[in-house]
């Protein structure tokens, strides 16, 4: 096996989660995720955002902020079902692994965790726990710390250094539906070393970059550039107590750039800003292993569209990318590989997420249409084939990886 220099997620495996009954992916350095609205593309994000929530804070707090597992749990056929979810890895040390676990309801409108299980290397060999009910079934360490049923336990067992890596990896993606409203207003100093979902402490991740990795906050303002040609650069703004973001734009008859405050600033230069800010925000110290975004196109020209992409390119030599999308533009590249789509459809109320038809990925790779012009014409859809074989089929959520 190659070694890789960054963590990466290969596979994600699905069950009884909001619309999706159930689904099993591949996922590729730069993956984009494709369909309609209201298909159910974001519910897919959603599911690995609630794994690095639930890491980095608590199980209850990131199902709460999600309405409780009602609203978190597919319901079939009018019956409530647990659901769960499995992730297949890559560490930068080359080991392969995966992280499982599924949730159900108790009587008293509580939840538990079911079973949970970590495993790296090789089959039996290698690091891994397996848990049920909060209670250690099988691990292959001498001791591991105190676990119960509402709760992760990867959370405790992070502690130990055979599954600090896991936990490292999962608890820092991120993941990104930016608004322009709170990225305009006055915001309170932050730690600035992650931008947080929706860009609310964008100022402050900017002038960590200033200080820490100013080779990042370059590549952002060239690419903000080919995004925004009349924006110079962004600078952290300190206001009183509170900070925003100056922006530098050229002005004809002006020998220098004026200034403006972010308040002042379209919702697509700020929207492009903080797509971009989310991209390239790592540093020596710290950088996101996967950076999933919504319609990062939204508010944007069309004709930024190809910067756009060159940046998501650039960005995922470094960190892995996942993008939803219904852009044509976006998707309007001769050179985009079939393997980097993900067609997602909605059936009946149930989400399907799968790999192109045969007919559209011949298409592609034979350069008779773009992705762009297939999705005009409505024919970047699951192919049935596959989404057939996992109704079929349903891969388990617990056992040996296949990375």
């Amino acid at each position: 096996m190659t070694v890789s220099p960054r963590a990466l997620l290969r596979r994600v495996i699905l069950r009884n989660f909001k619309s999706i009954g159930f689904c099993d992916v591949r996922l590729q350095p730069l993956t984009y995720i494709v369909g309609p609205n209201g298909s159910g593309k974001s519910n897919f994000l959603d599911a690995l955002h609630l794994v690095r929530d639930a890491l980095n804070s608590s199980l209850d707090n990131a199902m709460n902020e999600r309405g409780g597992l009602a609203e978190i749990r597919r319901r079939s056929s009018g019956h409530p079902t647990h659901f769960g979810i499995r992730l297949e890895f890559e560490l930068p040390d080359g080991r392969a692994g995966h992280y499982a676990f599924d949730i159900g309801a108790l009587k008293d409108r509580g939840y538990e965790v079911l079973n949970e299980e970590c495993a790296l290397g090789e089959a039996g060999q290698g690091p891994r726990f397996k848990i049920n009910r909060g209670e250690v079934k099988a691990c292959s360490e001498t001791t591991f710390p105190l676990v119960t049923a509402d709760r992760l336990a990867l959370v405790a067992a992070s502690g130990l250094a055979a599954f600090r890596p896991v936990f490292d990896a999962l608890a820092s993606m991120g993941f990104y539906n930016l608004n322009p409203r709170l990225m305009r207003e006055l915001q309170k100093p932050q730690e600035g070393r992650l931008l947080k979902p929706t860009g609310e402490n964008i100022a402050s991740v900017i002038g960590h970059l200033e200080r820490v990795a100013p080779g990042q906050q370059a590549i952002v303002k060239e690419f903000l550039q080919s995004v925004v040609p009349m924006v110079q650069g962004v600078e952290r703004k300190q206001v009183g107590p509170m900070e925003t973001l100056e922006f530098l734009q050229e002005m004809a008859g002006a020998r220098h750039p004026w200034r403006f405050l972010a308040q002042n600033m379209s919702d697509g230069t700020l929207r492009a800003l903080g797509v971009l800010v989310a991209l390239f925000q790592g540093n020596r110290d710290y950088a996101p292993t996967l950076v999933g975004i919504e319609e990062p196109e939204t508010a944007l020209h069309p004709a930024a569209s190809a910067a756009l992409r060159d940046a998501l390119v650039r960005a995922s030599a470094q960190t892995q990318v996942l993008v939803t999308s219904h852009s044509p533009e976006l998707l309007s590249d001769p050179d985009l590989s079939d393997d980097a789509l993900l067609a997602v459809s909605s059936v009946g109320g149930s989400t399907h997420i799968a790999p192109i038809d045969p007919a559209s990925r011949e298409a592609m790779r034979q350069h008779l249409f773009t992705a762009g012009e297939l999705l005009r014409l409505n024919q970047l859809v699951p192919d049935p084939a596959i989404v057939s074989q996992q109704s079929a089929r349903q891969a388990e959520l617990f056992g040996g990886s296949e990375v």
